[in-house]
C-alpha cells in the first residue's frame, strides 16, 4: 500500500522492467570436458571405436558421480546432520 499515493495511483519507479535485465547463463558441456580430460578430439571419437568407447565410459562415470553427489546433497538438506538411515 505504501507504493500508492492518496489518489490511488502508483509512484513512478526508476528501476527497469524485468524483461530488460540481462542474465548470465553458463552452459555445461560435460562431453567436451571429458574429451579435454582424455586429450582427444571429436574427429578421433568419430573415427576410432576404441576412443569412442573410452569417452563413453568416462562420460557415464561423470554422469554417475554427478547424480550421486546431487542425491547426497539432497539427503543432507532433508535429514538432520546427525541422523543416518
Amino acid at each position: 500500500m505504501s507504493a500508492f499515493n492518496s489518489l490511488g495511483l502508483g509512484t513512478p519507479r526508476l528501476t527497469r522492467p524485468a524483461s530488460d535485465r540481462q542474465e548470465l547463463v553458463q552452459v555445461h558441456r560435460p562431453l567436451r570436458r571429458v574429451m579435454a580430460f582424455l586429450g582427444c578430439s571429436i574427429d578421433q571419437v568419430c573415427t576410432d571405436p576404441i576412443v569412442k568407447n573410452q569417452v563413453f565410459g568416462y562420460f557415464k562415470l561423470y554422469k554417475d558421480i554427478n547424480r550421486r553427489s546431487e542425491t547426497r546433497d539432497l539427503e543432507r538438506q532433508w535429514n538432520p546432520a546427525g541422523v543416518r538411515y
